[in-house]
């Protein structure tokens, strides 16, 4: 059952602690849009649950961020036309500056990070924050984070699909991709569950495929239709328990 957006202020405004096991319960059925990357920032850990060390750690990001060089002259046109892209085909608008905020955000981790080479899956990467997030710092937190749970977990140097290695951020309509980064972010191990639900992506799928051509199979699965995430994701849950239960039976 999902949770109303009074709840989660319930949660998001206690005076001491933020409740993190609650609001991961919470965010796991979805986020509200309008309160989505305030929420995010716990889950993903940029602001504390210690919520006396909050305004230290505020400003303590922010002065950081600040300090970061954020120019990268050789790909802020790349970045500038991937992201012109995405929009369009994300149906994405770029009234309060988008562009720039993009542009910052790769840029300053670029620059933090000399051994990152720039693709463009670091554009759909960082969208989801730039859309949600209030200030820019924010983003840029959010998404080094994420960008360290890809670079540990996900091995970049083995072939796998775009669809394993940047957890839909280009594939999946703007609003299904919130949705499921709800969730993700809710639990402990989205790397370990993403490939559950792309199983799930593809048995939904699956019908609307049998009479395609090979290259247009490919272009669908690249660009996916709207769909039930709820859906989606309830059973990639139930795939994973089916092949956890399958895995204890075997073993005994």
């Amino acid at each position: 059952m999902s949770t109303s957006i009074n709840e989660f202020n319930d949660i998001l405004n206690a005076e001491v602690h933020i409740d993190l096991d609650k609001l991961r319960e919470s965010s796991r059925h979805g986020v509200p849009m309008e309160i989505r990357g305030d929420v995010w920032k716990y889950l993903l850990g940029v602001n504390p649950a210690d919520r006396s060390q909050e305004l230290t750690s505020v400003k303590i990001k922010s002065e950081e961020y600040n300090a970061i060089e954020k120019e990268y002259i050789e790909i802020n046109k790349r970045i500038r036309g991937e992201v012109g892209r995405y929009q369009k085909i994300k149906n994405l608008d770029d009234t309060n500056g988008y562009k720039q905020i993009f542009e910052n955000v790769i840029g300053a981790y670029l620059n933090h990070n000399r051994d990152v080479d720039y693709h463009p899956a670091l554009v759909h990467l960082c969208a989801p924050f730039v859309y949600c997030m209030k200030n820019e710092y924010e983003v840029y937190y959010c998404f080094t984070r994420l960008m360290s749970t890809l670079e540990e977990e996900v091995d970049i140097n083995e072939w796998a699909s775009s669809w394993l290695q940047n957890l839909f951020a280009k594939e999946l309509q703007f609003e299904n991709l919130l949705r499921l980064w709800d969730t993700y972010f809710s639990i402990d191990d989205p790397i370990g569950f993403h490939p559950y639900v792309c199983l799930a992506v593809l048995k939904n799928a699956r019908e609307n495929l049998e009479d395609l051509e090979q290259s247009e199979i490919r272009t669908s699965l690249l660009n996916l239709p709207l769909m039930d995430m709820e859906q989606i994701i309830n059973q990639a849950f139930n795939i994973h328990h089916e092949i956890l239960e399958k895995q204890i039976s075997d073993s005994l």
